[in-house]
C-alpha cells in the first residue's frame, strides 16, 4: 500500500473524490424537501449547480497533466466550494432549510473548502 493509504481507498485523492460525491448526493436529497416557493427554487438550482461542480471538477483535478493545470483546476474547485457554502448559508438564513439539516451540511461544506484551499496554497507554493 502507498503512503497515506487506507484499507478502503488507496489514495487520499480517491477519498476526496468519494467524499465530495457523497456530499453532493446529500445536498441533492435535502433539496427535495425545500419549500416550492420561487426563491427556494432559484437558490436550490444555484446550490445544485455548485455542489455538483465541486465533485465533478475535483475529478478533473485528479487527472491534471501538469502542475499549472492542477493549480487552475483546484482553483475552480475552491471557488465552487465557497459558492456552495454561500448558497447553503442563504437557505439557512432565509429559514428555507432547517438548522438541523443545514448545520451538518455547512460543516461538511466548510471542511471540504478548507481542504481544497489548503491544497491550492500548497500547489501554488510548490510551483514557485
Amino acid at each position: 500500500m502507498k503512503s497515506g493509504a487506507t484499507s478502503n481507498m488507496p489514495y487520499p485523492s480517491e477519498q476526496l473524490k468519494e467524499r465530495s460525491k457523497k456530499f453532493a448526493i446529500r445536498v441533492i436529497k435535502d433539496l427535495r424537501s425545500l419549500p416550492t416557493n420561487e426563491e427556494s427554487r432559484i437558490i436550490a438550482r444555484q446550490l445544485l449547480r455548485s455542489v455538483t461542480s465541486v465533485a465533478a471538477n475535483y475529478r478533473a483535478v485528479c487527472r491534471a497533466r501538469s502542475k499549472a493545470e492542477f493549480v487552475s483546476k483546484i482553483g475552480t474547485v475552491v471557488e465552487e466550494s465557497d459558492e456552495t457554502v454561500f448558497w447553503l448559508e442563504m437557505l439557512s438564513d432565509l429559514g428555507q432549510l432547517s438548522s438541523q439539516k443545514a448545520a451538518p451540511l455547512l460543516t461538511e461544506a466548510n471542511e471540504l473548502l478548507a481542504i481544497f484551499a489548503a491544497s491550492q496554497r500548497t500547489a501554488k507554493a510548490n510551483r514557485q
